[in-house]
């Protein structure tokens, strides 16, 4: 049984932020994937929760008349997965999530948890970071919008004060309109394991086959997810080709600082972060090459 001191329940967005702004101490629990392992662990003990799981305004996805994508930080990552916005205009995302454990975890697990968690291995950050996605956080103050590259602060830290919360994540148009997306997550098990090393890519050319914009944002690299942006920035002008995907491959690593770990040694996990990036800028590769032969 777990040891919980008080449970509140809110049912507004406006209730949660005054009950937060009330007592502190309150922990926000919205799928309870990470808060009910943490609680098994002995990591954190007899917690006052704050469930925001009703708050349905937390649940939405929606695409306004400029093209920006608003997601809700309570949308389960089945939700994002099966809906026709994100299909239609970010797809990469809702690939990304359905790598994350199996059906019933991805029908409880949040995307506001996820990133909340400030894990290395979560798998819906690192394509995020590549859709530039701002975070959208309220309190009984008011409201604040940060990019998420700036929110993650440490090894399961980010930047949120005790009264405040995720209320959504915004991805604005020009962030994923031409873009080929893929991410990649290798670990130990297929089925349902945590990453041991991950990577999300982003990339658009023009029609002589050039880079515009490219991207890259690895999974436990570092203590948080780590976009490359000096070989991203290498990069812009050149063909996507099979030699120059090599070398943005290799000249991303310079930017990472993977650890051994009883899952994975450093070597690993560097050889693993290559190929994966290579896989994935290929598949864009292949994918534009497609779209040539088509027209």
């Amino acid at each position: 049984m777990y040891d919980i001191k008080e449970i509140k329940e809110a049912y507004s967005v406006e209730e949660a932020a005054k009950l937060l702004n009330e007592d502190p101490e309150l922990k926000i629990i919205a799928g309870g994937t990470d808060v009910l392992v943490k609680l098994r662990e002995g990591s954190i003990e007899s917690p006052k929760l704050l469930s925001i799981h009703l708050i349905d305004e937390l649940s939405q996805i929606s695409i306004d008349e400029e093209g920006s994508i608003e997601i809700g930080a309570m949308a389960t990552f089945t939700h994002i997965a099966d809906n026709p916005i994100i299909k239609e205009n970010i797809y990469q995302l809702g690939k990304a999530v359905l790598t994350a454990g199996g059906p019933q975890l991805r029908n409880a697990a949040t995307i506001g948890g996820n990133v909340c968690n400030a894990a290395p291995s979560a798998d819906s950050a690192p394509m995020l970071f590549c859709l530039d996605a701002l975070v959208n956080i309220v309190s009984a103050e008011g409201e604040r919008t940060m990019p998420i590259t700036d929110f993650y602060i440490g090894l399961g830290q980010v930047d949120l004060k005790p009264n405040e919360f995720v209320k959504s994540f915004t991805i604005k148009k020009e962030n994923y309109e031409g873009y080929s997306g893929k991410y990649f997550k290798y670990a130990m098990r297929n089925a349902m394991d945590i990453a041991t090393s991950s990577c999300a890519t982003m990339v658009k050319v023009d029609d002589e086959g050039k880079i515009e914009k490219i991207k890259a944002c690895y999974g436990v690299a570092s203590t948080v997810p780590v976009r490359v942006y000096k070989a991203e920035e290498e990069f812009i002008g050149k063909k996507l080709d099979d030699e120059n995907i090599t070398a943005f491959a290799k000249l991303a690593l310079e930017e990472l600082s993977p650890r051994n770990s009883w899952r994975a040694s450093k070597a690993l996990r560097t050889q693993i972060l290559y190929e994966i990036c290579r896989r994935n800028l290929k598949e864009s590769l292949e994918e534009y090459k497609g779209e040539d032969d088509e027209d």
